[in-house]
């Protein structure tokens, strides 16, 4: 893929099942797996290590519906890793995308890039009960399991 319009394209089909309305969604919009929090807003904070080998640390979590996150990661390796909330199978498809084009940065409000030794924050309200799973998306990372899951009760 050459043409800079054809990849903007395919990221936005790839982007889209993270905010689309989707099975378990609700009829007001909001998505499956949430939205951004809302700076100011009561929240709690869960750390995660991002560490080798290829681990989020920990990679299961349990959140109450309707309550807002601030996750705090630390990258305690040495390259870059990242945390993108999202449906598996979005995610899957965006990890063989980020294969085919390793340059690329992700901007989403659902996903965050801390760099080696350094800490990232992101700010996430669970909208609906079920599963959302979350993953490390740079090349490789998914690969070698660096996913967990978010289990909103």
């Amino acid at each position: 893929m050459k043409n800079p319009l054809i990849l903007a394209g395919v990221m936005l089909l790839l982007a889209a099942p993270v905010f689309a309305h989707g099975p378990g969604g609700h009829g007001d919009g909001r998505p499956p797996t949430g939205m951004p929090g809302k700076p100011g807003a009561p929240a709690r904070t869960i750390r995660i290590e991002m560490a080798e080998p290829m681990r989020f640390i920990p990679d299961r979590i349990s959140v109450r519906r309707g309550e807002t996150i601030r996750f705090v990661f630390s990258n305690s390796d040495d390259r870059d890793h990242e945390f993108m909330i999202g449906e598996i199978g979005a995610l899957r498809a965006h990890a063989e995308e980020m294969r085919k084009h390793p340059g690329m940065i992700h901007k989403e409000e659902n996903a965050v890039t801390v760099p080696p030794w350094n800490e990232g924050e992101l700010l996430w309200q669970f909208t609906s009960a079920g599963q959302v799973d979350f993953a490390c998306l740079l090349p490789g990372h998914f690969e070698a399991g660096m996913r967990g899951v978010v289990t909103v009760e």
